[in-house]
């Protein structure tokens, strides 16, 4: 969709008056109604979910949190779940297959949070509950990625049966500063390893990993947050009623599908 490097989208999205979702819910729907608390330690401030109505119809929004500013960032950790956050998203996603809601995640990540709490809570397990029951949740899941999606702490919310991207969005397993100091033992050629590491939203489509890429306005969500709202709503609209009109084992199959030809291969026999 567009031909900017993937270090300048990397900073594209790191502008500190990139759009969040506290934008975008707003922006996007009629009305919002956030739930609070995993029901077994706390309420996550960096996981935000709840009942929004999109054109009147109800839908369950999960999303990842950033603010825009030290203070709004420290309230939600920068964006980086404890396990008490993916289990609140758990809880809201079963509610919204409970109610037959379908499910809107929006995804906005460096990752899951890494500190020793997170690991006596039991974040690894945590995060692969989600990846394992989302699998299974009979109703539609659309994830949109909004700024970046770093490794587990995304994907927590991105089993789904349609991921899209916006247009200056990235997508890894890791981030290009830790890729760097783990290949190179220097953070600082972090631009060297987000132009090789092939995360951007093209790159995703390429692979098979994301299935669209939403366009955001010229130069960045930043620059026109109203432009960029509107094609997410009208992507949003268009996607959920194409989900809706299929049966429920197929939209199963299908979502189980779609993640088991990640990373396909093939085996030369021809030298054995």
């Amino acid at each position: 969709m567009n031909d900017v490097s993937s270090w300048s989208k990397i900073n594209i999205i790191r502008e500190k008056d990139r759009p969040t979702i506290k934008d975008y819910i707003h922006l996007i729907f009629d009305m919002y109604y956030e739930f609070h608390g995993d029901r077994y330690f706390g309420d996550d401030l960096a996981i935000t979910g709840g009942i929004a109505k999109l054109d009147g119809m109800p839908v369950t929004i999960i999303s990842n949190v950033k603010g825009k500013n030290i203070e709004e960032n420290k309230q939600s950790n920068f964006g980086m779940a404890h396990p008490e956050g993916y289990r609140k998203a758990l809880r809201l996603a079963k509610q919204a297959e409970k109610f037959k809601r379908p499910i809107i995640c929006f995804i906005d990540t460096p990752g899951a949070f890494c500190g020793v709490e997170a690991e006596q809570r039991g974040q690894g397990e945590a995060i692969a509950r989600n990846i394992m029951s989302f699998f299974n949740l009979k109703t539609p899941i659309i994830s949109v990625v909004l700024g970046e999606g770093g490794s587990g702490g995304a994907l927590a919310l991105g089993v789904c049966d349609r991921l899209a991207m916006l247009e200056n969005t990235v997508y890894s397993v890791i981030s290009p500063r830790g890729c760097a100091t783990i290949l190179w033992k220097d953070s600082s050629k972090e631009k060297k390893a987000a132009d090789i590491m092939k995360i951007t939203a093209e790159d995703l489509i390429s692979f098979k990993i994301a299935d669209d890429i939403i366009k955001e306005s010229s130069g960045g969500a930043h620059k026109d947050p109203e432009e960029t709202a509107y094609n997410l709503k009208e992507y949003l609209n268009k996607t959920i009623s194409e989900l809706l009109e299929k049966d429920i084992e197929t939209l199963l199959i299908n979502r189980y599908n779609k993640f088991r030809k990640i990373g396909e291969f093939f085996e030369d026999k021809s030298s054995l």
